[in-house]
């Protein structure tokens, strides 16, 4: 019986499967409440899964109007799902265990380090405490102060609801807003008050929370750790060549920003690279948009935002390695080197592993899709690689998507939340230490 119970018991990564596959089950079944729509006629099931994996899976793919179509009870039921999401159901649950001043055990510490991508169990429960911290003010501040600018446009209790449900939508770069018909936030694309407030969210959400308790440590122990250094400067670069792509790409473009003052052409163009990785919110139509941009877009989707985060994507840690390994390969260097340290080989393939993997998610997906859905390649590319990459950008695609295709597009959100390591971890066999090498061999590559 012992040896049953012990074959029984889950992994972390399993756990952590199997829990987010219960989120998005229980809040499927709470959109289909007649309480949670308008009209008469319910939610279907197909819509009601993709809007609660969408939700939990922080995406934002929407195939319905979220304002149009839901209540406000169906709306905060959104509203929890992200924050679930965002922040993680283990962290959720952990926050009730320390409110309940229970004890925290060691699995449950484990699925927690597994949860925030840490390296160790060191720490974990602090982490977990800061993490809760750092999310409730930040959108607690950026709620306020988005009720401030939206009281001069509609009555003080709504404005005061769009503050709550947009500061949690995009510090946890949740992608859904209640501004109707999809257009996101195309109204407020000459704002510099909501730029800045909307930026700073989704900068902050997609650093990733071990990043912010380093920055917060940071003026006692005097440095950053290599995770945050590395995280911060790619963020910088990433978000600058992004701003200069989008700006030059889209100049003149009458349809997006071609007709705005320069002032206003450079804060739309930070927003959409800042957006792109991970938030999913634009002030432009995407639809109009060169398909140059559309395509430098999809690698930024791909590319994602920091582990441990509330984005997606491959990850820019993992995309720092791929090019800090290219490099030294071209420099003739045994070592791959970040900062003055070495970066140990077992990261670099499984950084290989992990691009491998989301590409090939891509690539299936697309392949999937275009069979199903007579629209061009680049659009149907695009809802994938938002889809893989949690981020939620569309070109219009994902509301006309058939049954078939939104099911796929749910299994395409629910990996790419996920991880794809997580989920190999959680379906593979226990992995077990090899006890012997086999001979090496030589072949020839490039």
């Amino acid at each position: 019986m012992r040896t049953n119970r012990k074959e029984l018991r889950l992994s972390p990564p399993q756990i952590l499967v199997l829990g987010f596959a219960a989120i998005i089950t229980i809040g499927a079944f709470l959109l289909m409440l007649p309480i949670s729509t308008r009209g008469d006629q319910p939610l279907s099931f197909i819509d009601a899964l993709f809007t609660s994996t969408s939700a939990t899976c922080v995406t934002g793919l929407v195939v319905v109007d979220t304002w149009s179509t839901f209540s406000i009870f169906g709306q905060i039921v959104i509203m929890i799902l992200v924050q679930i999401g965002g922040l993680g159901f283990m962290t959720m649950a952990t926050l009730f265990a320390l409110v309940l001043k229970k004890r925290i055990s060691l699995r449950e510490r484990l699925i927690l380090q597994e949860s925030m991508r840490a390296t160790s169990m060191e720490g974990i429960v602090r982490l977990i405490r800061r993490v809760i911290i750092f999310a409730l003010t930040i959108e607690s501040i950026a709620a306020v102060l988005f009720s401030i600018r939206w009281a001069f446009d509609m009555p003080p209790g709504k404005a005061v609801y769009y503050g709550i449900f947009h500061a949690v939508s995009l510090f946890n770069n949740g992608g859904f807003d209640l501004f109707g018909e999809f257009t996101s936030f195309q109204k407020y694309a000459a704002d510099p008050y909501f730029h800045i407030i909307a930026m700073t969210l989704v900068v902050s959400g997609g650093l990733g929370f071990i990043v912010l308790a380093d920055l917060y440590e940071c003026p006692r122990r005097k440095k950053l750790s290599l995770q945050s250094k590395v995280v911060l400067s790619m963020t910088g670069i990433l978000i600058c060549v992004g701003t200069l792509v989008f700006f030059a790409f889209e100049y003149a473009n009458a349809k997006t920003i071609g007709t705005m003052d320069l002032p206003g052409k450079i804060l739309a163009s930070f927003f959409q690279s800042v957006s792109t990785r991970s938030s999913g919110t634009s002030t432009v139509n995407i639809g109009d948009l060169h398909q140059g941009t559309q395509f430098f877009m999809i690698i930024l989707m791909f590319i994602g935002a920091a582990p441990g985060s509330t984005g997606g994507g491959i990850k820019i840690t993992t995309f720092a390695l791929l090019v800090a390994g290219v490099v030294s390969m071209l420099r003739g260097r045994d070592d791959v080197v970040l900062f003055r340290n070495r970066i140990a080989k077992d990261l670099i393939i499984k950084a290989l592993t992990i691009i491998l993997f989301a590409l090939f998610m891509v690539v299936a997906v697309a392949m999937l899709l275009s069979m199903t859905e007579d629209r061009s390649f680049l659009m149907i590319l695009f809802e994938t690689a938002s889809a893989v990459g949690t981020v939620g950008l569309s070109m219009g695609l994902t509301p006309e998507l058939s049954a078939f295709a939104k099911i796929v597009l749910c299994v395409a959100m629910f990996v790419g939340r996920l991880g794809p390591l997580t989920l190999a971890y959680a379906l593979g066999p226990k992995k077990e230490k090899e006890l012997y090498r086999h001979p090496e061999g030589k072949i020839i590559i490039g």
